[in-house]
């Protein structure tokens, strides 16, 4: 089962040809959008009602209900050995949520580069416009220039 807060898993308790009765490990907001996997099915629907952990589902298409238990009758899914990955195939499902933390941290990493570079740019501006006329000062002071006595 898909949501707005991303992939878990659901039970499928009962199927008619306009909704569904599931039971979900997480919380189901009423009037939110929901995508169920059942094998190849894809079922979108939207939550008329919730009590608990269960919930209602009306579909917007009529819902191939045959297929949808011979499914779950079929041998695929009794097999006791490693489970059949349909749908997300990542080990962790991407969020809007991560996606949009990155970009931000990219963006506020650019930023950064970008301020170092220009303040650098500034200094070396800064520091050659007043050079000459502070060494017109030292001369005239008489203050001997510690870069050039190392020289």
């Amino acid at each position: 089962m898909r949501t707005s807060a991303g992939w878990s898993d659901a039970c499928i308790l009962n199927v008619s040809s306009r909704g569904a009765l599931i039971h979900a490990k997480r919380p189901i907001t009423q009037g939110s959008v929901v995508e169920l996997r059942h094998g190849d099915h894809v079922i979108v629907g939207r939550v008329v009602w919730r009590e608990g952990a269960k919930a209602g589902l009306q579909s917007e298409h009529r819902l191939p209900i045959e297929q949808i238990l011979s499914l779950s009758s079929s041998a695929e899914l009794r097999i006791s050995g490693a489970p059949v990955r349909h749908g997300e195939r990542r080990r962790r499902p991407r969020s809007h949520e991560q996606s949009r933390m990155r970009s931000r941290s990219v963006e506020f990493a650019s930023v950064v580069i970008i301020a170092i570079a220009l303040s650098s740019a500034v200094f070396a501006l800064v520091d050659e416009a007043f050079a000459a006329p502070l060494a017109r000062v030292s001369a005239a002071l008489g203050v001997q220039d510690a870069s050039a006595s190392s020289r």
